[in-house]
């Protein structure tokens, strides 16, 4: 066969497989429609639906992972998958989803990434307004940064536990890439300012240095917000994402400037629903102790004795009164496994409060 039969003859088988996962897909679709009508039929009265199983979501894309024989590697297929159960689940009920603003932010991509395409997606102005927007219903789900493998602890999200009572329904971990980032107008040889996050600004630091010693760095509320402002002027830049950059029609003038190649970000989906067990999970809690010598080591004790793996510790100021703490607690397993219940009863008998902010999925994208 020639080249351009062969290539006919690929084309043709091609579009026979596209026939067939179109019908596939649509079929999915059809059990998604019948799913919601079984869950609606079977509601007792006064009672609302809960479409979105995290649970359930997790267990189908490690499925999926565990099954994918390639030569697509296991996250691009998990994504892929990702955006068809996405609109499946849009058939039985679109989901609202809050996210700290405003648009081209890392924190809507981290939505996107969890949730897939086909949310309704809601910028706010600040985290706290997430988790106001979660509470009062106006919302389904929120999603806010938590913590940078550069730059520690997101305290406002931190404090924001505090003050609300929400669960905590997932996570996820999102790739960091900075570029520097120009617009049309822009004479790059006379850049004398640049935008960005406080956040970015600090994991840019060594290049900055390195690249711009003398212009002045100048922290606004997001990183999308400093691509806006970027756009209009003629002598600035701005340090943000790719979603960004495409959104505000900006160039790259350089790639990927930050310090640690490494550099991630972890948000948490906050909601109202508390998640069954999965066998791969994370628990979040608050503890405050009483302000006393050893405190720390008696906290911990328990989970060393039980063989828990704690994945992080944070310190914040307590409302309660001056010099005393909080600890936020992130460690392996469920609430309801007997081994973490055990260490949960006992916490809950040893110290002052303690606040179980919820059990949930470990990340899988």
């Amino acid at each position: 066969m020639s080249e351009q039969e062969q290539l006919q003859a690929l084309r043709l088988r091609i579009d026979s497989l596209d026939e067939r996962i179109l019908q596939l897909i649509s079929e999915r679709a059809r059990c998604a429609e019948e799913v919601a009508r079984v869950k609606t039929a079977a509601l007792p009265a006064g009672e609302s639906v809960v479409f979105y199983r995290p649970e359930r979501e997790a267990a189908v894309l490690k499925r999926i992972m565990a099954l994918n024989p390639g030569p697509l590697g296991n996250e691009e297929m998990a994504r892929l998958f990702r955006e068809i159960m996405s609109s499946c689940l849009a058939l039985e009920h679109p989901l609202r989803v809050a996210y700290l603003g405003p648009e081209g932010t890392f924190t809507q991509a981290a939505a996107l990434k969890h949730f897939g395409h086909a949310v309704h997606s809601q910028p706010m102005a600040a985290i706290d307004e997430v988790f106001r927007e979660v509470v009062a219903g106006a919302v389904n789900y929120g999603v806010v940064p938590v913590e940078n493998s550069t730059e520690g602890a997101v305290n406002h999200t931190l404090d924001s536990f505090l003050e609300h009572d929400l669960q905590i329904c997932g996570e996820v971990e999102l790739r960091i890439h900075h570029h520097l980032l120009v617009g049309e107008t822009t004479q790059t040889d006379k850049i004398s300012r640049i935008y960005s996050h406080a956040q970015s600004l600090a994991q840019c630091r060594k290049w900055l240095d390195a690249h711009y010693p003398n212009v002045e760095r100048v922290a606004v509320s997001s990183n999308a917000d400093a691509a806006r402002r970027v756009k209009s002027e003629w002598s600035s830049a701005a340090i943000a994402g790719d979603m960004a950059a495409q959104l505000y029609g900006l160039r790259k003038l350089a790639e990927k400037i930050e310090d640690r190649p490494d550099n991630a970000t972890r948000f948490l989906i906050i909601g109202n629903q508390t998640v069954p067990p999965t066998g791969d999970d994370k628990t979040s809690i608050i503890v405050s102790t009483s302000n006393k010598p050893g405190a720390l080591h008696d906290l911990l004790a328990p989970f060393h004795a039980n063989g828990i793996d704690l994945t992080r510790i944070e310190t914040r100021p307590s409302r309660s009164g001056k010099w005393t703490y909080v600890f936020f607690i992130d460690f392996a397993g469920h609430q309801h496994d007997p081994l973490v219940k055990g260490v949960l009863e006992q916490l809950a008998e040893e110290t002052v409060a303690l606040k179980v902010l919820g059990s949930y999925p470990r990340a899988v994208l």
